[in-house]
């Protein structure tokens, strides 16, 4: 499923690359010694990036499981999770060790504990002042517990016969979001926010936790839902294709303007759910028959797109790398920028022909003997 709707919907590429633009920038605007007197203002906002991220990765994965379930298959785990674990575990175990083998390629001066990336658990409680290396691993394990949990949760509702109630399980959590958001930020994060570091209390207590960060996977599954199970619903929001494209903007721009400040109480309990619905727009919009994106095909975004993850995964390091090893020369900051580019791009390039090539390939191979 996931491949038949990457080759149908060319408007998902678009907004995989997207996604991982806004993330390299606000990541360069953040790690990087100089850079353009231009880009604050364009990177401030890129950290959203991993919520479209999110989104697209609700869409995909439970479409995979809705079609099962429509068919009335049952869903192979084993199968399931053969398909995730090559396609994320061998490039992340290769960047871990980079990490943690090469000293050099660290952008900031310590690695949290080499088990909290082997159990995707970096995340929680994560001292980004004092481990802060690697530390955009987090959302990679806030994605691999939404792959443990949802065919799980959809293999319990299939069981007890509840699947059509299921939509109550999302609005149910998506409030929980909420709530929890509203204790972490009140218990956790305000009675040290007059420490000198009260900044890194709240990415360790609000920002990074996986339970106050479901809501980009939650409109995800949502839109994957309305898609797979209610076509008729579908083919009537699909008319408007564009018109949810324009809305999706107007969402995305009241969000920067409340999370312009991510700190304050607003913007922790609602930023994240309004991204996510911005986003979760974006995405119905470029699915739509009637959107301007839904055919339109490019070689380029595709690229990125293809090699978005490997690029996720290592483009802090060769950045930091990259101003290391010219550090001794007078170079422009925008010409830094561009060749930080191109060393991103061509290294994980590299990642993506050595590593995630070959083994998907061996996935195929194992699958398709079953």
């Amino acid at each position: 499923m996931d491949k038949n709707i990457q080759q149908k919907f060319y408007g998902l590429d678009h907004l995989r690359a997207i996604a991982i633009i806004l993330v390299f920038f606000f990541h360069y605007f953040i790690i990087s010694d100089g850079q353009p007197e231009w880009l604050p203002n364009v990177a401030s906002f890129g950290w959203t990036g991993v919520d479209l991220f999110f989104v697209l990765s609700g869409f995909l994965i439970s479409s995979q499981l809705f079609v099962q379930i429509k068919q009335g298959q049952n869903i192979s785990f084993k199968i399931f999770f053969l398909k995730r674990f090559f396609r994320i575990v061998p490039a992340f175990l290769v960047t871990v060790g980079i990490y943690f083998c090469f000293p050099f390629f660290r952008e900031k001066e310590a690695l949290p504990p080499l088990w909290k990336f082997l159990t995707f658990t970096q995340n929680l409680g994560l001292n980004l002042k004092d481990f802060g290396t690697f530390s955009h691993a987090w959302s990679l394990c806030v994605e691999e517990h939404f792959y443990l949990f949802l065919p799980i949760i959809l293999l319990v509702l299939q069981k007890l016969n509840w699947f059509s109630k299921s939509f109550w399980i999302l609005i149910t959590l998506f409030i929980f979001g909420f709530a929890i958001r509203i204790y972490s930020f009140e218990n956790l994060y305000l009675p040290k926010i007059n420490d000198e570091i009260s900044w890194m209390y709240w990415y360790k207590f609000v920002y990074y936790p996986t339970y106050n960060r479901l809501d980009g996977l939650l409109v995800g599954v949502a839109i994957a839902g309305v898609y797979i199970f209610l076509p008729e619903l579908w083919n009537r929001i699909s008319k408007y294709g564009n018109l949810l494209f324009i809305v999706s903007l107007l969402i995305l721009a009241s969000a920067y303007f409340l999370c312009n400040d991510q700190m304050t109480f607003n913007a922790s309990i609602f930023g994240f759910p309004i991204i996510a619905i911005g986003f979760g727009s974006i995405v119905m919009s470029v699915i739509s028959p009637t959107n301007f994106l839904f055919k339109c095909k490019s070689k380029i975004t595709t690229f990125i797109a293809t090699i978005s993850y490997a690029i996720y995964l290592t483009h802090k390091g060769v950045i930091h790398t990259t101003h290391q090893l010219l550090a001794d020369f007078k170079i422009d900051t925008n010409l830094m920028l561009l060749i930080c580019i191109i060393t991103c791009i061509s290294f994980a390039y590299l990642l993506h022909l050595t590593i995630e090539e070959p083994f998907m390939k061996l996935r195929n191979r194992i699958i398709n003997k079953k």
